[in-house]
């Protein structure tokens, strides 16, 4: 769990960096500036949502698979 949070911190924060370097290099004009960045950051923020729901559903098939009781194990046939 720490490595993907510490993922997920790492590409907001290059996304937060990338997104000032445009911002400050950027030869559009501001209205059409703020229309990207828009649609950008709801791009990123739909991508993490999809990310976030793709692994919370791997959680509970986790989940659920420890949770089903388990047959118990026939002991070994020895000849």
């Amino acid at each position: 769990m720490r490595k993907i949070l510490g993922f997920l911190i790492g590409i907001f924060v290059g996304w937060l960096v990338g997104a000032t370097v445009a911002l400050l290099l950027a030869p559009q004009t501001g209205e059409n500036l703020r229309d990207e960045i828009r649609s950008r950051s709801t791009g990123f923020l739909g991508e993490i949502k999809d990310a976030a729901d793709a692994r919370r559903t791997a959680l509970e098939q986790q989940l659920a698979a420890m949770r089903a009781p388990r047959m118990p194990q026939s002991p070994a046939k020895t000849q």
